[in-house]
């Protein structure tokens, strides 16, 4: 796997029962799961390896019909967090009394969402350095829409992402040990960085498995 390149993907479907939890015993549980409920309806859970993903698709009563195996920087059902996206709305309306300091940061996501469709500029909004209130963060929520990705990842501390229903725009919020949000932000980007696996990582997933399997291969032997 190098940057740029396409996911490599293993389907574990036709393993039985005992393989498929041998794969999960090996690969064990990491720091970033995801939860994806719109066209694409599956389950992600990152290995202890960074970019080897275990992607569950599964039907409207919850039922595995797809078991995969992906490496990649970030699994490929977040390519369509988007499918189903729209405009940002700003218009005003009766509904925007009192959100003076909320229109302005809707007009600011969507002129980054211009341009980033135009060159790919990313773009972020940090409202922990804005006077913004919980009445003015939950307008600009209801605007933005609730997209079908929410990702939780434990890589430093606890981070919540989640896609909006407007293109490339993401909700990022980070907490501390206590729980307490420190960190509340918009993201105009592809996919957010903390998702991301990167190369170097990549590599040391190579290695690591390795690793992890000599003793299975030495038992064979």
């Amino acid at each position: 796997q190098r940057a740029g390149s396409q996911p490599l993907l293993a389907d574990l479907s036709s393993l039985d029962a005992d393989s498929r939890a041998m794969v999960h015993q090996v690969l064990g549980e990491g720091e970033v799961s995801i939860r994806c409920a719109g066209k694409t309806t599956a389950r992600v859970q990152e290995s202890v390896l960074a970019g080897v993903w275990r992607i569950l698709h599964v039907d409207d009563e919850d039922r595995v019909v797809a078991d995969l195996l992906e490496v990649a920087p970030y699994p490929y059902v977040l390519s369509v967090a988007f499918e189903e996206s729209r405009p940002v709305d700003t218009t005003p309306g009766e509904s925007s009394a009192g959100m003076a300091n909320a229109m302005p940061i809707l007009v600011e996501v969507a002129e980054a969402v211009s341009k980033y469709a135009a060159d790919g500029s990313t773009h972020s909004i940090n409202f922990s350095l804005l006077p913004t209130t919980a009445e003015q963060l939950a307008f600009i929520d209801a605007r933005l829409g609730r997209g079908p990705v929410d990702i939780l990842s434990r890589a430093y501390g606890k981070c919540q992402v989640t896609s909006t229903l407007t293109p490339n725009t993401w909700w990022v919020r980070y907490y501390n040990g206590m729980d307490k949000l420190i960190l509340n932000s918009i993201e105009v980007v592809a996919v957010p960085e903390v998702v991301i696996a990167a190369e170097e990582d990549l590599r040391d997933s190579a290695t690591r498995l390795q690793e992890i399997l000599a003793p299975y291969w030495q038992d064979e032997a």
